[in-house]
């Protein structure tokens, strides 16, 4: 580690990458990954890179006990260390008969986490006991975990409340525990209200205490300060730091390594992963909020859809003659890319380097075209910024290719509910593909997905593959409510093909209408693009 002269900090220190995205990440709302997907979850993270994979508490539910089971048969990683998950021992019992103890020692990983109180509030209040019989409870359990062969870390809950409230207590519990043996020792900012000058302040107290003792941080987000407070702590000398994929975690989240590990490695020098794993993390953060269901925020630092995502067209000139005038970082350093969204504010060069982006070759003139359409469309409530595909087909009919690969007559639509329970849509369609007329039905739990099963029953025969591709989101907005229910509706669909996903829009008064335009771009443009 080298200081940097009069200020404390480090520089090409290498930091270990704790990820407790399977224990802390999976504590927010909306979020109950199967033992499946913690399984898959923990392969991804481990091919990421990180050093540690905290898998979970043994024995808190069968969930954890049939994860840290299958882990010992089927998880076999290469890069990082599987981590269990506990507590101190409880108030009044004996270490060797306590559960959860037993829990940890039976779970099969070689380093165990175990939380407790370092804020004397909460030892007072929270399990209604005195310091000292806090400490025997961390040190008892540091002690048999150590003598039953663990390596042990110790998560210092609400330490930063509790220096504030009574330093003393903290450097009492501090000394006990690390004369207890524990390897590290992790400042926790439990309830996520600590500042970043706060972090420093503190800590530049604490550390110089200890010498040759490990220490680690984990922050909560609830101020929005969990990535800072942790690049802080690094400044300060501190190695090991805690986090969660995509900020996952109780309350606001937890810091976010999807953040975190960028700012460590490509702005302060760190060295967290390598340059090739983090050439992995947009995939990896994104196949992650796959298994959650809990989509990216496009907007999200370094992983987001928009990170590299240049909209204004004076942003789209620059990124033309260099992409570090307008972009922090090389996009596929972590690995994102650079697109180029086309709206009504879009200049020349915007446009044709989105058309080079669909291997489209637009002149001057061709992209003035264009802009002009947008400019109306939008207008009339179109907005091409989410619908790729439907703007691969504008610019196409720019360039003269109109897609012929059916032609609408017409479509029926009608919706029955037979219980109370249970809705069913029906749709009838007329198409004319490849010179033969056809007239098909489909049923679908909505109008929109009984016109897309109809549709599909038309194009089969003449294109059989088109069977692969699936609705996959479908998002509705009212362009200007004060029309009531003859306001504009604008349509999102999603599609895949289980290879590839691409977006359309459409927009009319009727919802149906709308659906319809947005369903046939998307089959029109997975013709032109298969």
């Amino acid at each position: 580690m080298l200081p940097l002269h009069g200020r404390g900090f480090f520089l090409d220190m290498k930091i270990d990458i704790f990820d407790t995205t399977l224990r802390d990440g999976f504590q927010q709302e909306g979020i109950s990954p199967s033992v499946k997907d913690k399984l898959a979850i923990a392969k991804l993270l481990d091919d990421l890179g990180v050093t540690f994979i905290e898998g979970g508490w043994p024995g808190a539910s069968p969930k954890e006990e049939e994860f840290f089971s299958k882990a010992k048969k089927e998880l076999s990683l290469k890069n990082a260390k599987l981590v269990s998950f506990g507590s101190t021992r409880k108030l009044n019992a004996k270490v060797d008969e306590d559960p959860q103890v037993k829990a940890l020692i039976d779970s099969g990983t070689d380093i165990v986490c175990i939380v407790g109180k370092s804020s004397k509030l909460h030892i007072t209040k929270a399990i209604q006991a005195d310091v000292e019989s806090a400490i025997l409870m961390a040190v008892e359990t540091i002690e048999y975990l150590s003598d039953n062969g663990k390596r042990v870390f110790f998560d210092a809950e609400h330490f930063f409340d509790g220096y504030k409230e009574d330093s003393s207590t903290s450097f009492k519990i501090m000394d006990a525990v690390i004369e207890a043996g524990v390897e590290c020792f992790i400042f926790c900012d439990t309830n996520g209200g600590t500042l970043p000058s706060e972090v420093e302040k503190i800590l530049s107290e604490v550390l110089p205490r200890y010498e040759n003792q490990k220490f680690g941080v984990h922050f909560q987000n609830d101020n929005g300060c969990a990535v800072p407070n942790s690049m802080a702590a690094v400044n300060l000398g501190v190695d090991h730091v805690q986090g969660t994929i995509n900020g996952y975690g109780e309350r606001t989240g937890n810091a976010d390594l999807c953040t975190l590990l960028p700012n460590l490695s490509l702005k302060m020098g760190h060295e967290t992963i390598s340059s090739e794993s983090l050439k992995k993390l947009t995939p990896i953060a994104t196949h992650i909020a796959e298994l959650v269901n809990v989509s990216i925020d496009s907007r999200h630092p370094y992983v987001g859809s928009a990170a590299f995502t240049h909209k204004a067209g004076l942003h789209a000139s620059g990124m033309a003659k260099d992409s570090s005038l307008y972009e922090h970082i090389e996009s596929s350093a972590v690995g994102n890319f650079t697109r180029t969204t086309v709206s009504e504010l879009a200049g020349r060069a915007s446009v044709i380097t989105k058309a080079k982006e669909f291997g489209l070759d637009f002149s001057n003139d061709d992209a003035k075209e264009l802009i002009s359409h947008v400019q109306n469309l939008e207008h009339a409530g179109f907005q091409f910024e989410a619908a790729d595909a439907s703007l691969f087909l504008l610019m196409n009919k720019v360039k003269g290719k109109i897609p012929e690969y059916f032609a609408f007559e017409s479509f029926r639509v009608f919706s029955e509910r037979r219980n109370s329970e249970n809705v069913i849509s029906e749709a009838v369609t007329k198409l004319v593909v490849n010179q033969n007329r056809y007239v098909t039905t489909g049923e679908g739990v909505g109008p929109v997905d009984a016109l897309s099963k109809a549709l599909i029953a038309a194009l089969e025969k003449d294109f059989p593959n088109v069977v692969t591709i699936k609705l996959v989101d479908y998002k509705v907005r009212i362009i200007d409510s004060s029309d009531g229910t003859e306001a504009k509706t604008r349509v999102l669909i999603e599609f895949t093909d289980s290879t590839k996903k691409w977006s359309t829009i459409g927009v009319h008064e009727n919802i149906i209408n709308a659906s319809w335009n947005a369903l046939c771009d998307g089959f029109n443009y997975y013709f032109m693009t298969s």
